[in-house]
């Protein structure tokens, strides 16, 4: 797929906040839901689940922070761009030293900006692979109440199998506004997935307990046909075909983030 096809029907803008400013593609109307890619790039198939959380009355915004918008990627392609972003991008934070990436604080300023625009409830956000973990770090901003971490990946050491990269402090206020504001956190990943180590959802359970939904699927319900081993639970493995595992998986995270964001009864929609 081209680029020109795969943001038909998105518009994009340039966001600013502290030292970084960066693209966004943005489509739909309704509540708004951040749509943070997985390595190595804002690909055609993240889109393909944008478009649908799109059409399902929401605003996605996807903000492009890493490699090249639209490309359909290859294995050396996303080696090159892992390589570049662990070692050279200093917005991001890839080790087990119980920090979120510097680039947080960017989402964060990007979900007052959709809230504010769009109204509703809140936000919904989502993260995949290196972004997995960007989601629960962005619940210090308010208007972030539907997090979505979807194989989150980081950190990458053995060391960090039990941790995510977020911070005390994040993980603390996530679990006082999960509980204060009666809002859940879904979890997603293949039980094979060695990315995504069983012991970081063990943790996110414990620490969360019932506000932490795990999902998580066996290999037979990935897409065969992908140059990778099962890992993307919303791109690359999905079977596209109704009544699929991984398309339930789709509809469910789409319903939470539409019942998470709607506006509260009695409140007037933005």
């Amino acid at each position: 797929m081209r680029n020109v096809d795969a943001f038909a029907e998105y518009t994009a803008f340039d966001f600013t906040a502290g030292p970084y400013t960066r693209k966004v593609w943005r489509k739909g109307t309704g509540p708004a839901v951040i749509v943070m890619h997985e390595m190595p790039n804002l690909h055609p198939l993240v889109l393909r689940f944008a478009d649908r959380v799109a059409a399902a009355g929401m605003t996605v915004f996807c903000p492009s922070l890493f490699g090249e918008d639209g490309r359909v990627p290859s294995k050396r392609y996303m080696m090159a761009q892992a390589i570049w972003t662990l070692c050279v991008r200093r917005e991001f934070n890839a080790w087990a030293n119980g920090k979120s990436s510097a680039i947080v604080d960017w989402l964060r300023a990007l979900a007052r900006h959709a809230h504010d625009e769009c109204g509703g409830r809140g936000v919904g956000a989502v993260g995949m692979c290196f972004t997995g973990g960007f989601a629960l770090a962005m619940m210090t901003e308010p208007s972030v109440v539907a997090p979505v971490l979807s194989q989150p990946s980081l950190p990458i050491s053995k060391k960090g199998a039990a941790m995510i990269d977020a911070s005390e402090a994040e993980l603390a206020c996530a679990g006082s506004r999960l509980a204060a504001e009666d809002l859940s956190m879904l979890g997603l990943r293949f039980k094979s997935d060695k990315l995504v180590p069983a012991a970081r959802f063990a943790m996110l359970k414990d620490r969360f307990g019932d506000r932490f939904r795990a999902i998580e699927l066996d290999d037979a319900d990935a897409n065969p046909d992908t140059p990778f081993d099962p890992h993307s639970v919303l791109t690359w493995h999905v079977i596209d075909q109704p009544g699929s595992t991984t398309r339930s998986v789709e509809a469910e995270v789409i319903g939470f983030f539409r019942e998470a964001t709607a506006p509260l009864a009695g409140t007037a929609p933005a």
